[in-house]
């Protein structure tokens, strides 16, 4: 069974629609990037699937129930955690704060404060510190440390690198290679297709809210993406079967 299916999902602002009719699945276990030029759909894509923002129609089903209309907060609390874009930290906060605040609410499972600080090295001689005086990958490890607070089933990233520099970057993934490791199954939105091709088993492209591509990362070549990326071709010609 899919731990998550995204059917014919629908989702708007205002009168414009920034999601058209998006279909997907993503098994467990299964790291699926997303991919698209700013205003493709992406953060809308996460946000309607962690019930942040609400479909105007379609699907959203996890662990084989419709859970389109059910809140974002119990969503949290089945097993749907969200990395939002900017990170949005608690900044008076400081990171054990942050973390543990999350793990309040979260589901029992292998992720507590102990754990998320051997993930995240970076963190450990920061806990003191206020989520506000933390350095861009020293906030986006905050953020991912505190959705893992939650034990998710399935942890939603928008925008793994935005805004940070490229010695950040290379950190955050490193810890995040060993969330991977723990058989963690991940939908991350990343502008970096080179390094999407590495981390990802599943890449699915969107262009002004449509699917254009999709199919596993291996089966695909770094021209397809740019070429769905920029839609420079068809997407019937970019199909790639599972």
């Amino acid at each position: 069974m899919n731990v998550l299916s995204v059917e014919a999902l629908d989702a708007r602002h205002g009168l414009l629609k920034a999601v058209r009719g998006v279909s997907f699945a993503v098994s467990a276990g299964e790291i699926l990037a997303l991919v698209g030029a700013n205003g493709a759909g992406k953060t809308t894509l996460l946000r309607t699937i962690a019930g942040a923002h609400k479909a105007s129609s379609g699907k959203v089903i996890f662990d084989g129930t419709d859970i389109s209309n059910v809140p974002a907060n119990k969503r949290t609390r089945a097993g749907i955690a969200l990395v939002p874009e900017g990170r949005r930290l608690f900044g008076e906060m400081t990171v054990e704060e942050n973390l543990l605040v999350a793990g309040r609410t979260g589901r029992k499972g292998p992720w507590n404060y102990a754990t998320v600080l051997d993930a995240f090295p970076m963190l450990q001689p920061l806990a003191q510190r206020k989520g506000n005086d933390l350095s861009g990958g020293q906030q986006q490890a905050t953020a991912i440390g505190r959705a893992l607070m939650t034990n998710p089933r399935l942890l939603l990233i928008d925008e793994v690198s935005l805004g940070l520099s490229p010695v950040a970057v290379n950190a955050v993934y490193e810890s995040l290679q060993t969330v991977i490791a723990s058989g963690a199954t991940i939908v991350l939105v990343e502008q970096d297709l080179s390094r999407v091709l590495r981390i990802s088993t599943r890449i699915v492209c969107l262009l002004e809210g449509r699917v254009v591509l999709e199919g596993r990362t291996s089966d695909v070549t770094k021209e397809q993406i740019t070429e769905a990326y920029f839609g420079l071709r068809r997407p019937a010609t970019l199909e790639v079967e599972a």
